[in-house]
């Protein structure tokens, strides 16, 4: 899990953003949209993997990767689902 002082300093690197941790709905909704390979990421790529945890932007339409506890803030791996 990310600490919550490193979260404070992390932000979107699109819009600069403040991150907050994904919660649970919006996790279990992710994971629906995986296992149908629905969702995919802003380069078009299928997510393949389920997600455990994630960060999203204060507005709640970009989500990050967080892969075995490391957050992804890499634009190209962003998720912007349509939930």
């Amino acid at each position: 899990m990310i600490d919550e002082k490193l979260l404070e300093m992390l932000c979107c690197p699109l819009d600069k953003q403040p991150l907050r941790f994904a919660n649970e709905e919006e996790l279990v909704l992710l994971n629906k949209k995986i296992e149908l390979g629905a969702l995919v990421n802003k380069t078009g790529e299928k997510i393949a993997n389920t997600l455990k945890n994630a960060l999203v932007t204060e507005d709640g339409l970009r989500f990050y990767p967080v892969i075995e506890g490391i957050p992804v803030l890499l634009v190209y791996e962003s998720i912007t689902p349509e939930v």
